[in-house]
């Protein structure tokens, strides 16, 4: 914990703690909110070929995940940690201008 607490730039394990039950709320919920989703737009699970809906199901819980970590985080109390973690996973990923748009409009706003 200590190794983890220090790599995350965390002070006190009650910080942790809420950092973990937001990763934890954020999975669920990711996993939940895809399977409505891809029916909102017209592809139920009884779509076939089946393994084609679990390829299209996987691939829509990234994008969810993504926005469902900080808006969670937010709720918590912890946007500044989750958007951070957010920017540097966008970075990795190639994808760093979505996180460079939305800073600069956040900027904007303050």
């Amino acid at each position: 914990m200590k190794k983890l607490k220090e790599r995350w730039n965390v002070t006190s394990n009650w910080q942790l703690t809420i950092i973990f039950i937001v990763f934890a709320i954020t999975g669920f919920s990711s996993l939940q909110l895809a399977k409505p989703f891809l029916n909102l737009i017209g592809i139920p699970e009884t779509f076939q070929p089946h393994w084609l809906y679990r390829v299209l199901r996987l691939i829509l819980i990234f994008p969810i995940y993504q926005v469902l970590l900080v808006f969670v985080g937010f709720v918590f109390g912890q946007f500044a940690f989750f958007w951070e973690f957010e920017k540097k996973m966008l970075d990795r990923m190639k994808l760093g201008f979505i996180s460079k748009y939305v800073d600069s409009k956040l900027k904007k706003e303050q």
